[in-house]
């Protein structure tokens, strides 16, 4: 039998959780070519395809959702056995298991780990990607210390949930879509089109805050369910030249897309992280109190003013601080 590597595994279950090699790339930090390489070299040691490739990014084969599970279970029990060996060495480092939201902004968990080292510099991160449910799910089990997540949400009992930035929506759209060329959009034009939006598992809360909000503002609108997650919406929506999504600026960029604002009432989407508060992780606990302090300095001196968990009406010369 062909033996696998763990560091292979590694740069598998990153690539899978990014569905793009120049996020997996930075997050590993290598460059994409290699990581490319070692993709294939992987391959041909399963002696399948894991990935499909496209331009703006890769799907998983049936063969890849197999591994990504036993991947993922392999990393888990290396890690925990690692540390192990190292509390029994008396050498055990602070660890700290963060959940990497999927589609989050790239200055977010890069702006958490600053943070950390200023506060526990001994502290390693391990890094767990995946969606909100799946941050949520992780946490009540006990495979996470902290899980980054949109919100709203549904925290399950015993979890403390502290909102740390959040990022204005607008509408993103192919550049062939007839409103390509507006400057910005009125959110009651949303009843005229087809809105795509990700599939309701993947973030509950989320989902149907959005969709309340997108009523609010637009009257009864054409919702259309995607099989794909957030990074994904971007490569399903040239083939839909009609449809348009809602997507952070931050996620718009593209040669086959452009992202519109919203007039006067833009949608804001809140990141939080959550915990368990009896977790007694000592790093845990350092980077919470940090995050408190910060916090203080940017309290607004009036509550924001939300609709079903999303904010809604600030001006973007007054936007509320995003933390990033």
């Amino acid at each position: 039998m062909r033996r696998v590597e763990l560091r292979h595994l590694r740069y598998f279950v990153a690539v899978a959780e990014e569905r793009h090699f120049g996020r997996a790339a930075d997050r590993l930090r290598i460059s994409p070519p290699t990581l490319s390489q070692q993709i294939r070299a992987l391959e041909r040691r399963v002696g399948a395809p894991l990935l499909v490739r496209h331009p703006r990014g890769v799907d998983l084969t049936p063969v890849g959702r197999v591994l990504l599970d036993g991947a993922r279970e392999t990393l888990r029990r290396a890690d925990d056995a690692l540390l192990a060996a190292r509390q029994a060495a008396g050498l055990a480092e602070p660890v700290l298991r963060q959940g990497l939201l999927n589609g989050v902004p790239p200055a977010l968990p890069a702006w958490l780990e600053q943070v950390l080292v200023a506060v526990a510099p001994a502290a390693r991160t391990v890094l767990l990607g995946g969606t909100t449910t799946d941050q949520l799910r992780r946490l009540a089990a006990g495979e996470l210390d902290l899980a980054l997540v949109r919100c709203p949400v549904a925290a399950p009992a015993g979890t403390r949930v502290h909102r740390i930035a959040r990022e204005e929506l607008g509408v993103l759209m192919s550049s062939g879509h007839h409103w390509a060329g507006r400057a910005s959009l009125d959110p009651a034009e949303l009843a005229d089109v087809e809105l795509v939006l990700f599939p309701r598992e993947l973030a509950p809360g989320f989902h149907d805050a959005l969709v309340a909000a997108v009523r609010d503002l637009a009257g009864a609108v054409r919702l259309s369910a995607s099989a794909v997650g957030h990074a994904q919406l971007r490569t399903t929506l040239p083939l839909r030249a009609a449809a348009v999504s809602l997507s952070s600026t931050r996620g718009a960029a593209g040669t086959d897309l452009v992202w519109r604002p919203l007039d006067a009432r833009p949608l804001w989407v809140s990141y939080a992280l959550a915990w368990r508060s009896d977790n007694r992780n000592p790093a845990l606990r350092d980077l919470i109190v940090e995050l408190d302090r910060q916090a203080a300095r940017f309290r607004p001196k009036r509550a924001p003013v939300e609709r079903g968990g999303l904010l809604v009406g600030y001006s973007r010369s007054a936007a509320p601080p995003t933390g990033l």
